[in-house]
């Protein structure tokens, strides 16, 4: 598992083409990071990944996002505390769906400033939903 925001895997040319969203993927579980990423492929998205909220922040210094997918429980900073932050700096932002096993989390996570919800295990209706209402 990656650490610090030196570990942030942004791609150099972007996750935008063939009319796909430029997602970022903030999930610390490698299980969880390959499945999610190969249901974003199917739906015709790639995805750059971030481990940790301090990556995220990272990345979002790098390069603007359509789309974060947030999980809330990750190391060194949670994806609560990253999204207050992200909202404060980028007030204009991407938006921001939080992802999460804590299915009864969803209220603290729309009050800390995410606009959408999906419970793990992600599926794959959700996820598309949940992405065409970014588009």
């Amino acid at each position: 598992m990656a650490s610090g925001a030196g570990a942030c895997r942004v791609s150099e040319e972007g996750a935008q083409h063939n009319g796909s969203l430029s997602i970022l993927l903030a999930e610390d579980d490698p299980t969880n990071q390959m499945i999610t990423l190969l249901m974003l492929r199917k739906l015709g998205h790639d995805a750059d990944l971030a481990v940790n909220g301090y990556e995220v922040l990272a990345a979002l210094e790098y390069r603007s996002y359509d789309l974060v997918l947030m999980d809330i429980q990750m190391p060194e900073m949670d994806g609560i505390e990253a999204t207050r932050i992200i909202r404060k700096r980028w007030p204009q932002g991407p938006r921001i769906v939080f992802v999460t096993a804590c299915a009864y989390c969803k209220e603290t996570c729309m009050n800390g400033g995410g606009d959408g919800f999906l419970a793990k295990p992600i599926n794959m209706v959700e996820l598309q939903a949940a992405i065409e209402h970014n588009s």
